[in-house]
């Protein structure tokens, strides 16, 4: 396999489940036999995990099933925990579907007002869980994939049954995963995103919107358990690439506050606490607000998936009864950290591909340890390192 193939994306025009993530990772060129040993790795009842070709609305597709002869066990997260602490499996691919399985407990527990520790994974049952969440960490790992992106999500209507009667859709537990991840409705009376779906994408995914750029290497099909309609085939799209050295989400929330009551003073502190939680970029600009009195306006940018803790904070933090939040498109340049040699030793900077070509950009942190160590105007630094990257071009 090709190891500079490092990134996914996940185009979900049909929603996703776990078994259709499974099959398109199958049929982007995940060996099956390879992702069997692993899955023994588990210590679960004997099962059948079969592998099949199928065609939708004339796109050849991988289509996953999973079956066995003994009584479905209920397992609740505990018990599932310790399958896969005993497994030997990675302790990557432990942790993260751990986290997967954490996720789906806790939105159940939520919609069902009980504990963790009591939920049961029988609304689509516990082997089938375990062998859709496992598999697909596992696939991953074994891709060699580093970054997955994952398509808004659509939504369908109607009801789904399960053990508790007739719910709506999308299914509760799926609304609850999916908070703060962007999603649309679609005139489909079916259930397109499935609980199990909803964890996988809202723990692995780095990022949600349209594809980010990346050199296209493989695309794979998963074929779900029903043909779909004409206008919607139920087909999941994986495409396997190169990632063109743009690590962020090109889709991103904005948050922004008006304050006139709150001390400036504080903005070094909740800045450090915004980037401890995962912002992008936070700014404060000043502003003149109602009755002439001076502002500011605190703004942040951050990934959607984070924007929950990035609200609570500010809400904390600041003076602000409210918060302004959208969503918006971005543009990065691909860029790379470097070490440039200067009279002072290597100091860090990072090399941006512009539309005219590579440019040197100097790190700050780096510039003014290099400036107070050898006591130094930090612009003599900056110059160097111009200067060298320069003459090196």
């Amino acid at each position: 396999m090709n190891i500079k193939n490092d990134t996914v994306y996940l185009d979900c025009f049909s929603g996703i489940s776990g078994d259709m993530l499974l099959g398109a990772l199958l049929d982007a060129g995940l060996p099956t036999d390879l992702l069997q040993d692993e899955l023994a790795k588990l210590d679960l009842e004997p099962f059948d995990f079969a592998v099949s070709r199928r065609m939708v609305q004339a796109v050849s597709a991988t289509s996953v099933g999973i079956t066995s002869s003994t009584a479905q066990r209920l397992r609740t997260l505990g018990d599932i925990k310790v399958v896969l602490e005993k497994s030997r499996l990675e302790t990557g691919t432990i942790e993260r579907s751990l986290r997967v399985f954490q996720r789906l407990a806790e939105a159940e527990a939520k919609i069902h007002d009980k504990p963790v520790e009591k939920i049961h994974f029988h609304e689509v049952g516990a082997l089938d869980t375990i062998i859709d969440i496992v598999g697909t960490v596992a696939g991953l790992q074994l891709l060699g994939i580093k970054r997955l992106y994952c398509s808004p999500l659509p939504l369908g209507r109607g009801f789904v049954r399960c053990a508790h009667g007739n719910l709506p859709l999308p299914a509760p537990a799926v609304c609850e995963i999916l908070k703060d991840i962007p999603v649309y409705g679609v005139e489909a009376d079916r259930e397109l995103v499935t609980p199990t779906g909803a964890a996988l994408v809202a723990e692995l995914a780095d990022g949600f919107g349209p594809l980010p750029p990346m050199s296209l290497a493989a695309t794979g099909y998963g074929a779900g358990d029903w043909p779909g309609t004409e206008d919607r085939p139920n087909l999941l799209r994986l495409m396997i690439g190169r990632g063109n050295g743009v690590a962020e989400a090109q889709q991103v929330e904005i948050i922004e506050t008006n304050l006139d009551d709150w001390s400036p003073e504080g903005f070094p502190l909740i800045c450090r606490r915004l980037f401890d939680k995962k912002a992008l970029d936070v700014s404060l600009n000043t502003i003149q607000m109602k009755k002439g009195r001076p502002g500011f306006c605190l703004q942040v940018i951050c990934h959607p998936q984070d924007s929950r803790e990035l609200k609570d904070t500010i809400l904390t933090e600041t003076t602000a009864i409210g918060l302004r939040f959208r969503t918006e498109q971005r543009l990065t340049l691909p860029r790379e950290k470097v070490l440039v040699s200067t009279r002072w030793g290597e100091v860090a900077a990072k090399k941006v591909q512009t539309p005219g070509g590579s440019k040197i950009y100097p790190e700050y942190e780096a510039c003014r340890i290099v400036a107070e160590k050898y006591n130094i105007p930090l612009d003599r630094v900056y110059r160097e390192i111009v200067s060298r990257s320069e003459n090196s071009c």
